[in-house]
């Protein structure tokens, strides 16, 4: 068997197309969906990551706002900068990008962000109102990976419905909040959260339908654990310095023998990274929405 593989890049595709036209008919509607982003520091990869969401934004159409603050701002001029998108009427969602610098207090930062605007979707108010809807329609921002990761699956044909998921990993961006959305009665997965406190991590694998890694722990999922015909997706990374050449590698969760086992496999890169995106932007085009009703 040879897993039939979730690409990442062709659904993003796919939901920036459908987004395009709904920032078309926002703007003949005068509303231009505005995206910012918030980068203190120059780190080149945070850089690199940010000109990137801002290039895909621009390219469907969208106002891109670009904030930067050198890495010795003080808290209270990155606050600064939260109040005055949180008012500004022209942004509509935006991100905070992290790490930020030591000396600010990250949890004082993203707290302060309007509930409203935020676009990665894990301002503890909007995982409240998560946590509390299980049945009804949801009129605020998703967190985006756990989003994304649902989206690949269903844009492939795939019913989730029923389905035993294991969550490999227990952070905020995808393990704690994941949960929330598989176990929402339109999607009616069943969930099984493991994390360095399992005591038989492989047990739980090898019976999972299902199973998302993002532990970022290097091949923590190995062919012998995945059940034949089961989903993997690639979530977690791992940076690791080649000794011979001295360049940086990056590595999944997933070993590269499952996909002669698995049913369904999302690589890493190329898998549920490109869907991140694509969601964040979707949070977006959607406050645009709901601000232009």
């Amino acid at each position: 068997m040879t897993a039939t593989i979730l690409d990442g890049k062709a659904a993003s595709a796919a939901i920036k197309a459908e987004l395009t036209e709904r920032v078309a008919a926002l703007r003949a509607k005068g509303v231009v969906p505005g995206i910012a982003t918030v980068l203190v520091g120059a780190d080149p990869a945070s850089q690199l990551y940010v000109g990137m969401k801002h290039k895909q934004s621009e390219a469907i159409g969208m106002n891109s706002i670009q904030v930067e603050l050198p890495a010795e701002a003080t808290q209270e001029e990155v606050e600064a900068v939260i109040d005055r998108l949180n008012a500004d009427p022209a942004c509509h969602g935006y991100i905070v990008q992290l790490p930020l610098p030591k000396h600010i207090d990250t949890d004082a930062i993203l707290e302060r962000i309007d509930p409203a605007k935020d676009a990665d979707g894990l301002h503890p108010t909007n995982l409240g109102r998560l946590v509390l809807n299980v049945n009804a329609p949801i009129h605020t921002p998703l967190p985006c990976t756990p989003r994304g990761v649902i989206e690949l699956l269903l844009r492939n044909g795939y019913d989730l419905k029923g389905k035993e998921v294991v969550v490999v990993g227990r952070g905020v961006t995808i393990g704690r909040s994941i949960g929330l959305l598989l176990t929402r009665r339109e999607i009616n997965a069943t969930v099984t959260l493991t994390h360095t406190g399992t005591a038989d991590l492989a047990k739980h694998l090898r019976e999972a339908d299902v199973i998302v890694a993002a532990a970022g722990v290097k091949h923590i999922v190995r062919a012998e654990d995945v059940k034949p015909g089961a989903a993997v997706l690639d979530v977690g990374v791992t940076r690791e310095t080649d000794p011979e050449t001295g360049k940086a590698r990056v590595y999944g969760d997933v070993h590269p023998d499952v996909a002669e086992v698995a049913g369904f496999l999302s690589p890493n890169p190329g898998g549920v990274g490109p869907m991140t995106v694509a969601l964040l932007m979707t949070n977006v085009v959607e406050a645009a929405e709901r601000a232009g009703v």
